[in-house]
C-alpha cells in the first residue's frame, strides 16, 4: 500500500487477532494515529503462544501457518525484520498405515516425485501417477483460488478466477470441479482409500466435511503444499503476531492490552468507543475484529437499530462446533512403526485410513454427540524449532474433529474434558505405541475452552461454519461481505468472520486497511470544502 495524500486519520482497531493487527499496521505505516483495544492480556487472540508447562512455549490456537506465506504480507509490511522467522515443514504431512499393518506410511514432501515415490510404495504406481496429474491440474487452480482470497470477494472476479467461467473452453466443466464435493474429487482420481482419507482429512481442516458441495478446493489446496508447505514460525504461532506488534509499534501505533470495548456508537461524523476500563474514545474510522456476533452485540450497546442486529444474528450459522484441541508436554517424538521422525514429525501427521471414520465423526457431532471414535490430527513442531520446549524435551498438538459445542444430553464439556482427552491420546497411541506413556503433561481446550479464553464462539475456531453458503460474497451475509456495516459509516469488519474466512491469512485485514484508504480519499474533497 502506497502512502496516499489525506489527512492522517484516527482509527481504533477492536481485537488484536492477526488480522486486526494487519490492518493496524498498514493504516500506522501510511502516517494514521491507530491504537488497538484488546480485552484479553494476550496479544494476537488465537495466534498466539504462552507457557503452559514449565519452559514449554504453548500455542493457543494455530499451529501451523499456510495461506499468510501465499499473500505477500509478510514482504510488504517487512515482518522479518521485526524477528518472524519461517521454517518450511517438509514433509508437510504424514498419513501412518493403520494399526497393526506393516504397511508403509504415505510421506508428503514438498517434492513430488517423493511424494510420488511414497504413494507407490503404499498404494501403487496408478495412484501415484494419478497424483502426479492432481498436483499439475490442481496446483494453479489452488494459486488461483488463493490469489482471490488477498481481496475482497467481488463476484465477477470470484467467477473468473475461482470457478473459470473465462476459460475459453470447458468453463461450465470446470466450474462443475469447484463446486463438486471433495468426496466426490477423490473417488473421481485415486483407487486407495488410505489416500483419499488422508487428503480429505487434510481438506477437512477448515471445518466443513469432504461431503458437502464446494469442498473440492480445499482437497485441492494440497497440490499448493508442494510449490510452498505450511510454515512453522520460531518461537511458536505467536511470533506472527509479536512481530506485527512489533511493526505497528515502530509506526507509532499503540496497543491496549486488558481493557474490552463495551460499544461501539456513531458521534457527529465519526464514532464514539468505550471500554470496560472507563475509556470514552472518539475515532474517525473503526476495524472491528472481533467476532461479528460479538461486533453486533457492540452495537447493539451503541444503539444501532436491534431489529436489523436481530435478523442478522439469526441468520449467521455459527454451527455446532468444529473440535477439541489436547497440548501435551513429552518425553519422546512418536514413533510410527516403518517410518523415522525425520519423516513424521515435522508435519501435519494425519492420523485416519478411511474416510467412514470422518463421516462417523461428523454425524455424531451435528446429532450432538461426542465421535465414536476421535479423529486427530498431530503436530509435533520441537522436531523443528527445539526452543518452544526445554532440552530433552517434545510438545505436541493433538487437534480432534468433531466436538459439538452443546451436547445433546444437556451434560457440561467439563465432566467430558478428561475422559475425552483420555481418548485422543489413545488414538495417537493406536498409531504410535508408547506415545501415551511419554507424555508428562497436558492442557485441554475442549469447544467451551476455546469460547471462554479466545471469544471463539460456539468454539467455533473458524468464527461462523466455512461452508459454501457462509463463503466468498456471502461471507457471513451478502450485505456484510463488503466488510462495510449497511448504516454504520466508517466502520469496518475483519477477522475469520469475513472473507476468505478462518485461518491464518492476513488477507481481511490488508483488504480492511484498503477500505479506509479508499473511503477516506472519497471523502478529502468534502473535507477540504
Amino acid at each position: 500500500m502506497n502512502k496516499p495524500n489525506v489527512r492522517s486519520q484516527r482509527v481504533i482497531v477492536v481485537g488484536s487477532g492477526h488480522n486486526a493487527l494487519v490492518a493496524a499496521c498498514y493504516l500506522a505505516r501510511d502516517g494514521h494515529d491507530v491504537e488497538v483495544l484488546e480485552r484479553d492480556t494476550v496479544l494476537g487472540g488465537a495466534v498466539s503462544t504462552v507457557e503452559r508447562f514449565p519452559g514449554h512455549q504453548v500455542d493457543r490456537g494455530s499451529s501451523a501457518h499456510i495461506m499468510v506465506r501465499h499473500t505477500g504480507i509478510i514482504e510488504e509490511l517487512e515482518l522479518e525484520r521485526f524477528g518472524l522467522r519461517y521454517i518450511d515443514c517438509d514433509p508437510w504431512a504424514f498419513a501412518p498405515a493403520p494399526p497393526g499393518s506393516d504397511a508403509p506410511p504415505l510421506v508428503f514432501h514438498r517434492d513430488v516425485d517423493l511424494t510420488c515415490k511414497s504413494i507407490e510404495a503404499a498404494c501403487g504406481p496408478r495412484d501415484a501417477r494419478a497424483y502426479r496429474r492432481f498436483v499439475e491440474v490442481w496446483g494453479p487452480r489452488a494459486a488461483r483460488v488463493m490469489r482471490s482470497f488477498s481481496g475482497p470477494p467481488t463476484p465477477g472476479k470470484l467467477l473468473k478466477s475461482f470457478w473459470g467461467l473465462d476459460a475459453k473452453q470447458g468453463g461450465s466443466a470446470l466450474s462443475r470441479e469447484f463446486l463438486q464435493t471433495g468426496d466426490a474429487l477423490l473417488d473421481s482420481l485415486f483407487d486407495s482409500e488410505r489416500l483419499k482419507a488422508a487428503l480429505a482429512w487434510f481438506g477437512a481442516q477448515s471445518g466443513p466435511p469432504m461431503s458437502e458441495p464446494g469442498s473440492a478446493p480445499m482437497v485441492g489446496f494440497a497440490a499448493l503444499m508442494h510449490t510452498l508447505p505450511p510454515g512453522r514460525a520460531v518461537g511458536g504461532s505467536g511470533a506472527l503476531s509479536a512481530a506485527l506488534v512489533a511493526r505497528l509499534r515502530s509506526d507509532g501505533g499503540t496497543v491496549t492490552p486488558g481493557d474490552a470495548v463495551t460499544s461501539l456508537g456513531r458521534t457527529g461524523s465519526g464514532w464514539q468507543v468505550r471500554t470496560a476500563g472507563g475509556r470514552n474514545l472518539h475515532a474517525d474510522s473503526v476495524i472491528a475484529g472481533s467476532h461479528i456476533l460479538t461486533t453486533l452485540n457492540l452495537l447493539e450497546q451503541g444503539g444501532f437499530d436491534a431489529a436489523t442486529l436481530a435478523d442478522w444474528r439469526r441468520r449467521i450459522r455459527v454451527g455446532p462446533g468444529i473440535g477439541m484441541v489436547v497440548r501435551v508436554a513429552t518425553s519422546a517424538l512418536p514413533s510410527y512403526p516403518g517410518s523415522a521422525a525425520h519423516e513424521s514429525a515435522h508435519g501435519l501427521q494425519l492420523l485416519v485410513t478411511d474416510r467412514r471414520e470422518l463421516r462417523r465423526a461428523h454425524g455424531a457431532a451435528l446429532a450432538g454427540d461426542l465421535p465414536p471414535r476421535p479423529v486427530v490430527l498431530a503436530m509435533s513442531f520441537t522436531a523443528l524449532d527445539p526452543s518452544i520446549a526445554p532440552p530433552g524435551e517434545h510438545q505436541l498438538t493433538l487437534w480432534s474433529q468433531w466436538h459439538p459445542y452443546d451436547l445433546a444430553d444437556g451434560s457440561d464439556w467439563s465432566s467430558h474434558a478428561l475422559p475425552e482427552a483420555d481418548r485422543i491420546i489413545a488414538e495417537v497411541d493406536s498409531y504410535a505405541p508408547g506415545f501415551a506413556d511419554s507424555i508428562r503433561h497436558r492442557h485441554i481446550q475442549t469447544p467451551a475452552d476455546l469460547e471462554r479464553e479466545m471469544g471463539l464462539l460456539g468454539g467455533n475456531v473458524m468464527h461462523v461454519e466455512m461452508s459454501l453458503d457462509q463463503m466468498f460474497m456471502w461471507r457471513p451475509l451478502p450485505e456484510l461481505s463488503s466488510q462495510r456495516v449497511p448504516g454504520a459509516p466508517g466502520l469496518y469488519l475483519t477477522g475469520a468472520s469475513t472473507h476468505p474466512g478462518g485461518g491464518v491469512s492476513g488477507a481481511s485485514g490488508r483488504t480492511a486497511a484498503h477500505l479506509v484508504q479508499r473511503d477516506l480519499r472519497r471523502r478529502l474533497p468534502l473535507l477540504r470544502r
